[in-house]
């Protein structure tokens, strides 16, 4: 197996630390710089991560978790942990799009610009409900919605991209699992 994205982008690290003692290859790109062609040819949503297994081109993060799962003999997710997923990537998504247009030198902080203000309410909502969900214990077990969430939080302080007043349970969370396996070795801090 080899696996294309980026050590910085929560949804590649998900597939890391999920990928656990799998053997596969890592391709670390710079995927808005030198090796954007790199993903032109790999993935045509111009998106990562890319999984490259027996034959197979798989795209996105959700999809190479149930390809992996079922290599791995895992049960498939729930409908409620599919929610969960859902929650997760779309507060990912908006936070990226935040990071981006940041970058790309755009203010993203002032309110009043439509665009960026439902982003925002996006990331919050979603934060409030799933600090209520870890609150209520349903994200104990460290499975892959738990992976993604721990993710998500991680990349969220690590890009400084939310205040976390409110909802300190997801750092609470974020800091209970730091010793799971993976977890430091994916850290985009390292990279």
């Amino acid at each position: 197996m080899k696996l294309i994205g980026s050590t910085t982008s929560p949804f590649v690290r998900r597939i890391r630390i999920l990928l656990d003692e799998e053997p596969y290859d890592f391709v670390n790109l710079d995927i808005y710089g030198e090796d954007r062609d790199e993903i032109r040819r790999t993935n045509p949503a111009l998106k990562i991560p890319v999984l490259e297994s027996d034959g197979q081109e798989i795209y996105d993060s959700r999809i190479i978790s149930r390809y992996i799962s079922a290599k791995q003999g895992r049960d498939p997710l729930t409908w409620d942990q599919q929610n969960q997923l859902t929650l997760i990537d779309g507060a990912n998504d908006s936070a990226v799009i935040l990071l981006l247009a940041r970058r790309s030198g755009l203010d993203v902080d002032t309110p009043g610009v439509m665009f960026f203000d439902l982003q925002r309410e996006r990331i919050m909502t979603t934060l409030r409900t799933l600090a209520a969900q870890v609150e209520d214990g349903q994200f104990e077990e460290w499975n892959y919605p738990a992976i993604c969430l721990y993710c998500l939080v991680d990349w969220l302080d690590f890009r400084d991209l939310v205040d976390f007043t409110g909802i300190e349970s997801l750092i609470a969370f974020r800091d209970s699992h730091k010793s799971h396996p993976w977890v430091a070795e994916t850290d985009p801090r390292e990279s």
